[in-house]
């Protein structure tokens, strides 16, 4: 008698709250089809370990320090086009649930949802289809219905939105060069035209605006 071998879909956790990634690992490994191969703590550390294990699935927080979920699910969706990743959340806001569709996520819920509900959410990315939480749907809705001019934020460059996140959060002139390889130099060149395509003078109004966009939350400040 031959046996059917059902392959599990692989899963990768990004969130900085320990806590929860350690309560979803335990929930979605009790699913016979799923497998955590890996966490990360935070956007840019979750582009190295996705890039290490390719995993199949991409559970991603939004708000997060370093790197935000939006900008992390758009650098892997464009190296690695074969990923889905789903997007768990906090925020039922437009321009954070616009933005992660845009940049390629597959899958958005709340973080107050069913275990259930994930498990659908994966088991929908995985066969190739887009899903949405009911409690969001009207929010997509509501965007396309009523479209708003894209964010100012989002014209810009992947690393000139890496400078506004960690500019926002407070890091320095010489702590951001360090943590992007660059010189302090090309940080200040950075933050001088960020203020002038943004239109404003002041680092607390860059911040505003990294927060309106979704590049950051108080929380996160």
């Amino acid at each position: 008698m031959n046996s059917v071998t059902t392959t599990k879909k692989t899963v990768v956790l990004v969130d900085d709250h320990k806590i929860l990634r350690d309560g979803l690992r335990l929930l979605i490994e009790s699913q016979s089809m799923f497998d955590v191969i890996g966490e990360a703590d935070h956007g840019r550390s979750a582009l190295d370990l996705v890039k290490r294990v390719n995993p199949d699935i991409v559970i991603m927080d939004i708000g997060m320090p370093d790197l935000n979920g939006i900008d992390a699910t758009r650098a892997i969706r464009a190296a690695h086009p074969h990923i889905k990743v789903v997007a768990l959340s906090m925020h039922s806001d437009q321009q954070f649930v616009a933005g992660m569709l845009k940049a390629g996520a597959s899958g958005y819920l709340l973080k107050d949802s069913a275990f259930e509900e994930l498990s659908t959410a994966i088991e929908t990315v995985a066969a190739g289809r887009i899903y949405l939480s009911p409690s969001i749907s009207s929010v997509v809705v509501d965007g396309l219905l009523n479209p708003l001019a894209d964010g100012q934020s989002t014209q810009l460059t992947p690393r000139a939105r890496e400078v506004l996140q960690l500019l926002a959060e407070g890091h320095s002139t010489k702590q951001i060069a360090l943590h992007l390889h660059v010189s302090s130099k090309t940080v200040e060149s950075h933050r001088r035209q960020l203020m002038e395509k943004l239109g404003v003078s002041s680092v607390a109004s860059l911040t505003k605006i990294a927060i309106q966009q979704g590049l950051t939350t108080l929380e996160q400040l």
